[in-house]
Formats: C-alpha cells, sequence, structure tokens
C-alpha cells in the first residue's frame, strides 16, 4: 500500500505517489549517478519536498547515504515517512537550502558527492489550498513556504506600499501591468483587507483589460511574485547555488531544476562563472589556479521529453541544467 497524505480540505486522503510525481527524474539519476558510485557516497537532496527523487536514488544505489533539505516541516514528515525504511541511510535537516554548505559539512565532515535542486512550489503546497499558493483555489493567502514564522503573502499586500507592490510585481513576476495592479491592490484594501486568494483574483481580473485577459489568467504573475517575495526565493538561491558548488568534492556533480525565467537566470550564471577560465586576457599559459573549477554536463537548459509534459503538466516549464566540480579552489582546499 502506498503512503497516504491526509487532504486537509476533504475527507479521506491522498496517495501521496499519484499526487507526486518526480520531475525528470531518469535524467538526473543518469547524471548524478557517476559521481556517486562509491561507497558512501553523500547525495544531498536540497529541495526534498515529499522524497519522490531521494526514494529513487536510495532504492537504485544502496551504497549511497542522503541528507535531505526543506523548510517546510509538512514535506519533511511526509517524505520522513516515506523514507523510513531506508533507516540510518537518511538525516533530514529542517533548513532553508541556502545553509547547504553549513549542514553537509557538519553532518558528514568532508564535502559530499552529488546535490540536487528541484526548486519551486512543491506538489504538496500547490494540492493543499490552504496554503493560498494557487489562484485557481480559495484560501487564506498564506504562501510561506515555511509556516512557521516569517510574514504571509496577506502581509505584504497589507502593508507594502503601492510602489513596493509594483517593483516586486515587475521584478519577480515580470508582469507588464505591475504599476495597474498595485494600484488595485492599494484601492481594494483601503476598503478592506486582502486575506484570500479569491479576493485577490477579482481584484486583479476588475484590474485587466479585456484584450490582455484573453491572453492569460491575470493572477498568475502576481502569485508568483508574491511566493517569491514571502520567501525570498531569488536571494535565497543566489546565495545557496554557490555553496552548494562550494560543498562539492572534485568529481561531484550538481544538478539544479528551475520552473521560471528568473531562476533559471541564476543558475546560468554561477554554472558559467565557475566552468570559466580566470586568466588575465592575454596570458600566454593558463597556469592552474586559473583552469575552470567545473565543466558544464548539459548544453543549455534541457527540457522534459514530450511524453514526460504530456503525462506530467508540472514538467512542462522545467530547466534542467548541471555541472561536476573538475578542481580544487584554493578556498575549498584549505577546508
Amino acid at each position: 500500500m502506498g503512503i497516504r497524505v491526509r487532504d486537509r480540505k476533504a475527507e479521506g486522503t491522498m496517495d501521496i505517489r499519484r499526487i507526486h510525481t518526480p520531475v525528470m527524474l531518469e535524467r538526473c539519476v543518469e547524471l548524478l549517478t557517476p559521481a556517486l558510485q562509491h561507497d558512501g557516497a553523500i547525495l544531498v537532496d536540497a529541495t526534498l519536498g515529499m522524497g519522490g527523487h531521494s526514494e529513487a536514488f536510495l532504492e537504485r544505489l544502496p551504497h549511497i547515504r542522503l541528507i535531505g533539505l526543506d523548510r517546510d516541516t509538512d514535506a519533511l514528515r511526509i517524505a520522513g515517512e516515506r523514507l523510513a525504511r531506508f533507516g540510518d541511510r537518511v538525516t533530514l535537516v529542517h533548513t532553508v537550502y541556502d545553509a547547504i554548505g553549513e549542514h553537509a559539512l557538519a553532518l558528514n565532515g568532508e564535502r559530499v558527492s552529488g546535490i540536487l535542486f528541484d526548486l519551486g512550489v512543491s506538489s504538496l503546497q500547490l494540492d493543499e489550498a490552504e496554503r493560498g499558493f494557487a489562484y485557481a483555489k480559495d484560501a487564506p493567502l498564506d504562501m510561506r513556504m515555511d509556516q512557521s514564522g516569517g510574514i504571509t503573502a496577506a502581509d505584504v499586500l497589507a502593508t507594502y506600499s503601492e510602489g513596493q507592490l509594483r517593483r516586486i510585481f515587475e521584478r519577480y513576476g515580470e508582469e507588464k501591468l505591475a504599476g495597474r495592479y498595485a494600484r488595485a491592490i492599494v484601492q481594494a484594501r483601503s476598503e478592506a483587507p486582502l486575506e484570500r486568494s479569491g479576493r485577490l483574483v477579482e481584484v486583479l481580473q476588475d484590474a485587466t483589460p479585456a484584450a490582455v485577459a484573453r491572453a492569460g489568467h491575470p493572477a498568475k504573475r502576481v502569485f508568483q511574485a508574491l511566493r517569491i517575495e514571502v520567501n525570498r526565493e531569488l536571494n535565497v538561491l543566489a546565495d545557496a547555488i554557490p555553496a552548494a558548488m562550494g560543498a562539492l568534492a572534485v568529481g561531484g556533480r550538481i544538478v539544479v531544476m528551475s520552473y521560471q525565467s528568473l531562476e533559471d537566470r541564476l543558475v546560468k550564471q554561477a554554472f558559467a562563472s565557475a566552468s570559466a577560465s580566470t586568466a588575465p586576457a592575454g596570458l600566454p599559459v593558463e597556469l592552474p589556479e586559473h583552469a575552470p573549477r567545473f565543466r558544464t554536463l548539459t548544453k543549455g537548459a534541457e527540457l522534459a521529453d514530450e511524453d514526460e509534459r504530456a503525462a506530467n503538466p508540472r514538467a512542462i516549464p522545467v530547466r534542467l541544467r548541471a555541472a561536476e566540480r573538475v578542481r580544487d579552489d584554493q578556498r575549498s582546499a584549505e577546508r
């Protein structure tokens, strides 16, 4: 019998393997396995979620150990049950993934062999309506991945100025109507607090010209921007990717799956910087200390294939990049 997850909105339970299909699983396994061949190899799943990717690696590579990180306590509880059969091969940590270097080194005592990031909002968060992530479901405007603290989306809507709202809609949602939506929100909250997703959607729909509304749901980019702001996702990611790369041993590999262009851009820049020579222009011979520290394993960003995209709609926006550490830098060598 599969693991069951309680549906808080309806009576009964949901089969975790039905609601959670790991994205690009086979490609992740293909890319990371060469780095995980030795006994005691450590894989860090930096975005554990409900543990689908981790379960597959633990089943297929019985000699590896796993460190699973997640800020969502519900996800850790579910993944902990799912992975319990692997015993002391699994260590789970409640943390935000920008602390990956600290936890990987502290728990393992040395650098790790593989790291996996599956970014964005998880199946669990999307499917539980009361979390407030999905604009198609009326729910309290929470959007916190870690519900143990921090501001909610309702707090942002209640306290940010019109200019601040416009800025996050432009920056994190790449929303062309950011100014119009910010004004509409400020006007609406002067009449009553915006505390539920259904009411926010109404405000956005009312503020959207008919011609634009036909091009897609007007709430999509605003909800994305609010989620990123509430969870500081891009700030965290900008710190997390270099920290993760620094935690890899020589020969270790990192795979990152992004779901929107802002995430993918940060990953692309970090990989490009680490895989480029630092030799000054005009130097006749590249010195060893100037050689690239990483090599990229993918040609640009890879997409899920057509079959997976058809079977699992959440795979449609994914962009996968991977890299391998080929040499130490001085800072890493001194650890």
